[in-house]
């Protein structure tokens, strides 16, 4: 088996539709939704870059996390919209192993992202003299990069590790992308190592994250309700809410996109959890944020108002 590495030269990616005027319909759906949720996580970036009121730890993790989601929804969908346009299935090896990398680092950097992110609301919220002491400029900066280089290891080692394998069964991916399920199925090497690898590594980094962020909130609530003035507990409450549905978010698309692995026929559910995986977590978390958010919407108005008069001006 070890020879026929060679066998497979490019994958066949799942298409929208089999009808082509269909195709073309959900590639420009699609584009417009990706259009959507770069400009959204685009204004974040910008809003949160500009605005010196916005200059602090939390405004700084939420704008990586902006960064992070234009990174996830541009890896897939632009490609997959453009291809369908021009009625083309066809992936390289290259471009799958490139694909499924960038998929799994991004998605490793938002998980961690989103634990680093409870721990800077736990900070303030639960030892609010210390904050600016633990959430320096330095020590937000080290933990975005330490979840930088280990996403790059992990995704590195599964990428490896999945390409080591002969893929002769079939060359159709049942999904707009590449990732390391859907290729283990196209197979003909034994599996079992990848597969325990791959779960293993998810569940424990899965279940480290969670049990941190649940733990995290616990110690939260029960220091915002014991604050004397419900006015304090509101604005605690509201700092948390945004976080706690991106999360939210986050898992249950993943959960849900993995929770089965892929038929052996492409079926609508295939591409239904595919685009709710790749395209729904980053389209909706700037407007989770923009809409729970006072400070982002007022930075907002302020951007505007000078646009407006420079405008005028002009």
């Amino acid at each position: 088996m070890s020879n026929l590495t060679t066998s497979v030269t490019e994958f066949l990616l799942m298409e929208f539709s089999d009808i082509r005027e269909l195709q073309i319909f959900y590639s420009l759906l699609f584009f417009l939704i990706y259009s959507a949720g770069l400009m959204g996580n685009l204004l974040i970036v910008i809003i949160t870059t500009i605005d010196r009121r916005l200059h602090t730890p939390m405004y700084f993790f939420i704008r990586n996390l902006s960064i992070v989601d234009i990174c996830f929804i541009s890896i897939t969908v632009p490609t997959a919209s453009i291809n369908s346009l021009v009625n083309n299935r066809v992936i390289s090896v290259t471009g799958c192993a490139t694909q499924i990398f960038m998929v799994m680092f991004i998605a490793y950097v938002e998980l961690t992202l989103l634990t680093v992110m409870a721990r800077d609301r736990y900070v303030a919220i639960c030892h609010p003299l210390l904050y600016p002491v633990i959430m320096n400029p330095r020590a937000c900066i080290q933990m975005t990069l330490t979840c930088l280089f280990t996403g790059i290891l992990y995704a590195g080692f599964h990428t490896g590790n999945t390409f080591q394998l002969s893929f002769c069964n079939s060359n159709v991916i049942h999904k707009f992308f590449c990732d390391v399920p859907s290729l283990l199925k196209l197979s003909c090497s034994e599996i079992f190592n990848n597969v325990v690898s791959l779960l293993v590594s998810a569940l424990v980094i899965g279940i480290a994250c969670f049990a941190f962020i649940t733990a995290s909130y616990i110690s939260i609530f029960s220091t915002v309700l014991r604050f004397p003035v419900k006015e304090d507990q509101r604005k605690a409450f509201s700092t948390c809410v945004p976080h706690i549905l991106v999360i939210s978010l986050f898992l249950i698309s993943g959960y849900f996109v993995y929770l089965q692995p892929p038929s052996d026929s492409g079926s609508i559910k295939d591409i239904i959890l595919s685009i709710f995986y790749a395209i729904v977590p980053p389209l909706l978390n700037p407007l989770i944020y923009s809409l729970r958010n006072k400070q982002i919407k007022q930075a907002v108005r302020v951007v505007m108002k000078r646009k407006l008069l420079f405008i005028n001006k002009a």
